[in-house]
């Protein structure tokens, strides 16, 4: 549970950045993260123990790689938030009490991350499941192409390679897929070439020779 507060706080932290720099956080995004993370408090060492849930080195690369890897960040918060909520205390049927008031309407999970914060999991559910439709938006409008790469790299993971079947299927198959990746590789370094021509044509023309 630790771990996963820790992904939490590395979440706000790293939306906070972004918050600054392009306000792509709405108000209420915000403000819903500031409220969790008075749930999931750690120490403060452990916050900034300069080891960060997800690496910020892929985000040095290329457009193509750095969308890829937060399509990949994206899901992994979908799946992690899922976890969150089911890891909070289930919410029982309301019983009315002998005042006429309902009684206590939450049953304690054991092993949940802030027990002096049960009587506002309704809110922190709430406040979860708030984050994790916003995630899922940006994941379905701009990570979609992503999204079924990272599927087809999955399944690549899942072939069964001790099997002589699969192992003479991919064999007849290596002509095609050896011939593409070939294709992809001279394709960009062609693309580079003329990114590189265009760059230098246009030096030329903001700095032309005397």
């Amino acid at each position: 549970m630790f771990a996963m507060a820790k992904a939490v706080v590395c979440l706000c932290l790293w939306l906070a950045v972004c918050q600054v720099r392009g306000s792509h956080i709405p108000p209420r995004m915000n403000r819903t993260i500031q409220n969790l993370l008075q749930h999931y408090k750690i120490h403060p060492r452990e916050r900034f123990n300069g080891k960060p849930v997800f690496s910020r080195e892929p985000l040095s690369g290329k457009m193509e790689a750095k969308m890829v890897f937060m399509g990949s960040v994206l899901e992994t918060y979908e799946k992690m938030l899922g976890k969150m909520l089911k890891q909070l205390p289930t919410p029982s049927p309301q019983i009315t009490g002998s005042n006429g008031r309902p009684a206590s309407a939450v049953t304690p999970a054991a092993g949940t991350a802030s027990d002096a914060g049960v009587g506002a999991s309704g809110d922190v559910r709430a406040d979860l499941h708030y984050i994790l439709n916003k995630v899922q938006e940006l994941k379905k409008k701009h990570f979609h192409e992503q999204e079924m790469l990272l599927q087809g790299l999955a399944t690549l993971r899942h072939i069964q390679m001790d099997s002589n079947i699969v192992q003479s299927k991919a064999l007849w198959e290596l002509p095609w897929l050896y011939e593409v990746a070939s294709s992809l590789s001279d394709n960009n370094e062609m693309h580079m070439r003329r990114r590189r021509r265009r760059r230098q044509a246009r030096r030329v023309k903001i700095h032309p020779r005397a």
